[in-house]
């Protein structure tokens, strides 16, 4: 049954409570963007505000193998210190299984509302396995298009077990797949800064392990809306596999005021994976490398599916700037603190752009 548009708590227990989501909206037939979704001016991304640009590197990371090793560490650490983003090409992670996960995406999404909502949180087997809409609807002032299914990894026996049937088995190995990927981008970062880092300590910074599945339905007022707002991602370091929509941008320099920002986008190339810096490696790095602000826009011709896997230290660990770091820079940048701190704050805040990090400034 088509939900009453003219009355935002029918259309919240519609679109959030019964698990129906952006796409039951959608497919109810919708013609115009519910006044819950229509954001403020100044937190859209206009098409004059966005363009592509040479600065969004893509990096054979087969050469990270190679006699070239020094010189593609070096470009991967440029990357990661001006936009906080580049793409990784021959990376080791086959076309089958990248294609293979766009399609358990459609998969899932495309179940009836109440296969779906078996996972919504209160009812979900297990804490691991969320499905929702926007980010966190509750206390969202303005709710995004945008439907997700969060798997956060603990071990494969918990994934086998209590994953969604239909992406399970690809998503972790998904995760298996880009793991490896991910220390050898880590030790290459760090190695630049001149710090060696032992796998130890490496497992510690990216131990907390999530996938989740994107669904960004057609809008029809995509000028209106956003899928995800302007943010910065939590961890040490995001891998995203997107479909050939595109809608991902990323913005230029930190300083500009609303209105005023460039917005890069990062084009879809078949076969390549999306790497960007999170918070922690930015407060780890000591602020040398940028935890890059992005925003996900919406669009009226096409449905889009994305699937990042966020890599973030164990919710213990103790995460501040490298020693050495601060002796070289006279100065910490951020106060050293638990990540579990880090991580309520984040999510337990209805925040915008990177202003979670000032959590950690000192």
């Amino acid at each position: 049954m088509a939900p009453k548009l003219n009355d935002d708590n029918s259309l919240f227990n519609f679109v959030v409570k019964e698990g129906n989501g952006i796409k039951g909206l959608v497919d109810s037939g919708l013609t115009e963007v519910p006044s819950l979704y229509i954001q403020p001016p100044h937190l859209r991304i206009d098409k004059q505000q966005t363009a592509s640009s040479p600065e969004m590197m893509t990096i054979d990371l087969s050469e990270l193998d190679g006699p070239n090793h020094a010189q593609v560490a070096k470009t991967i650490a440029h990357a990661a210190e001006t936009l906080g983003f580049f793409q990784v090409v021959s990376h080791g992670l086959p076309l089958e299984l990248l294609e293979s996960l766009k399609a358990a995406a459609h998969q899932f999404f495309g179940q009836p509302a109440e296969k779906k909502a078996a996972y919504l949180q209160g009812v979900s087997p297990t804490p691991g396995v969320k499905y929702g809409t926007s980010f966190l609807p509750e206390i969202d002032e303005v709710l995004r298009w945008r439907d997700f299914l969060r798997m956060t990894y603990t071990n494969d026996a918990d994934a086998l077990e209590f994953w969604p049937n239909e992406c399970k088995e690809v998503a972790l190995e998904y995760i298996k797949s880009s793991t490896e990927m991910v220390k050898r981008l880590l030790h290459a970062l760090i190695a630049v800064l001149g710090v060696k880092l032992d796998d130890s300590s490496l497992d510690t910074l990216i131990g907390s392990r999530a996938v989740i599945m994107n669904f960004y339905p057609t809008c029809p007022n995509p000028e209106l809306t956003v899928g995800v707002k302007r943010h910065s991602d939590i961890g040490m370091l995001t891998v995203l596999l997107q479909d050939d929509v595109g809608g991902l941008y990323v913005k230029k320099g930190e300083i500009l005021s609303p209105g005023n920002e460039e917005w890069i986008e990062v084009p879809p190339i078949h076969g390549a994976l999306v790497i960007n810096v999170g918070d922690m490696l930015q407060i780890f790095s000591n602020g040398k490398y940028k935890s890059a602000e992005h925003i996900v826009r919406t669009t009226s011709t096409a449905s889009r599916v994305s699937v990042p896997i966020f890599y973030a230290p164990l919710p213990m660990a103790k995460i501040g700037p490298l020693p050495a770091l601060v002796a070289r820079d006279e100065v910490a940048r951020y106060r050293d603190l638990i990540f579990e701190e880090y991580s309520n704050y984040y999510f337990g805040t209805a925040h915008e752009d990177k202003n979670t990090l000032d959590f950690a400034s000192t």
